[in-house]
């Protein structure tokens, strides 16, 4: 409760440091290599990657559990004339078809949720991805003195995904800490 009560707080007094507004290159290369469908952005903040993917021709959904974060989002998708789907909710919580994404984007969620919410996450991931759909996940790795992060153990919950790329890195700004970008496709 506290969390989310942060985080409303943040979206409403100011732009948090991770809310770019800029597309990430590895998103930008995948709508580029692959056929539109059906994607989900889950942890999407003010929307900047369902619009970049409805613009591109996806049936978009972004999910964040900032109610003021989700109201930018709907306002910056009118201002640019796209339709999508955005929600309020929690992640370990969320109920939607199986197979109903040929895309599921994170950029940022899954490190900040607590250990048992990250095996419940995974399961409803690998419920939720289609057949031949990809999962793409941004997330900073865990550090000692730092409470979001997540480890290599923390990949291995999406197991019965088929790994296809990782990329190991640094985040940008200041307090840069190790990163990953990981590709899994079912």
């Amino acid at each position: 409760m506290r969390r989310r009560l942060f985080f409303n707080l943040w979206y409403l007094l100011r732009r948090p440091q991770w809310d770019t507004g800029i597309s990430p290159p590895e998103l930008i290369r995948f709508i580029q290599t692959h056929p539109s469908g059906r994607a989900l952005d889950l942890g999407c903040g003010t929307g900047t990657n369902v619009i970049t993917l409805a613009k591109a021709g996806w049936q978009a959904t972004g999910v964040d559990f900032a109610s003021s974060a989700i109201s930018k989002a709907r306002r910056k998708a009118r201002q640019s004339g796209i339709t999508a789907d955005f929600r309020v909710g929690d992640v370990t919580r969320l109920h939607f078809p199986a197979q109903s994404f040929d895309l599921i984007l994170d950029m940022g969620c899954f490190h900040g949720l607590e250990p048992d919410g990250r095996a419940v996450y995974a399961q409803n991931i690998q419920t939720w991805l289609a057949p031949g759909g990809t999962f793409l996940l941004y997330a900073v790795m865990s550090q000692p003195g730092h409470p979001i992060g997540i480890t290599d153990d923390d990949l291995t919950l999406f197991s019965a995904l088929t790994l296809t790329q990782r990329a190991d890195g640094m985040n940008p700004g200041p307090g840069a800490r190790p990163s990953v970008w990981v590709e899994w496709a079912k």
